[in-house]
């Protein structure tokens, strides 16, 4: 079995494939630079066992990180607990299935390129692939499986906390569809500017991203509010939560037949 290890800006997600490539266990822990192996493996191990699955069934792993101070820790985790080698996406000799097209490739994130990898690889193209994580990316992928980057806009939890902060009066709120646009209270306000101004964002950006491509695009949208989303805008045409995962077991196969 793989362990795929995608540790975002937010949380770490942590997913356990069969043989067969189907998803046997899935879990996420806040990322938190200052954790050490040792507490990952009494965390992971305790979920593991919950669900029936034996850490000596793991003979493999890969890991993609948009922290870099994360690595030491998932990279002990992997030889302590499971004693394998795990295959980073980013280094040198870790081949992917996706030409980068941007100007600067190295400072794409490692998420990106694997999400437009596995879009590519299950999903006919051209897409645009949108994540919504710390940040929300709009991803770029023609029918050939180019990357051509994209849009960065800040995520929905992070404007919610900076407009928490910055302004003395407005309370925290929970992240939910309004019935109306118009709110009649300061929190049915807010929920109303976050919810339907990222509803205004999504479809404001596929559509100039389609124009400005020039061609028919299908939309994916991944992230733990993809599915809330997807039910507010026709702009969404599939919601696919397992992306990024789906993405790290492609590269762990595709680099195992190339060094065998």
């Amino acid at each position: 079995m793989l362990l795929a290890i995608d540790s975002g800006n937010t949380n770490i997600v942590f997913a356990v494939f069969d043989g067969s490539g189907e998803v046997r266990g899935k879990w996420r822990v806040s990322t938190n630079v200052n954790r050490t192996a040792d507490e990952l493996g009494v965390w992971l191990m305790q979920l593991m066992g919950l669900d029936g699955l034996e850490r000596g069934a793991v003979d493999g792993a890969v890991i993609a990180t948009v922290v870099p101070d994360t690595m030491f820790s998932l990279k002990a985790l992997c030889r302590k607990y499971f004693k394998v080698e795990p295959l980073i996406v980013g280094e040198p000799g870790v081949a992917l299935q996706v030409e980068n097209m941007t100007d600067r490739p190295d400072e794409v994130g490692a998420d990106r390129l694997v999400n437009a990898m596995a879009a590519h690889a299950f999903h006919s193209g051209p897409l645009i692939v949108v994540d919504f994580g710390t940040a929300t990316t709009f991803d770029v992928v023609d029918g050939n499986g180019r990357y051509f980057g994209g849009v960065i806009a800040p995520g929905i939890n992070l404007s919610l906390e900076a407009l928490h902060m910055a302004a003395a009066k407005l309370p925290r709120v929970a992240i939910k569809r309004p019935a109306k646009v118009i709110g009649s209270s300061t929190v049915t306000a807010m929920q109303s500017g976050i919810f339907w101004g990222y509803v205004a964002l999504i479809e404001g950006m596929v559509a100039r991203i389609r124009a400005e491509f020039g061609a028919p695009m299908k939309v994916i949208a991944t992230g733990g509010l993809a599915p809330l989303f997807a039910g507010a805008t026709s702009a969404i045409e599939e919601v696919d939560g397992d992306l990024t995962l789906r993405g790290l077991l492609l590269v762990h196969r595709l680099n195992s037949k190339e060094r065998s």
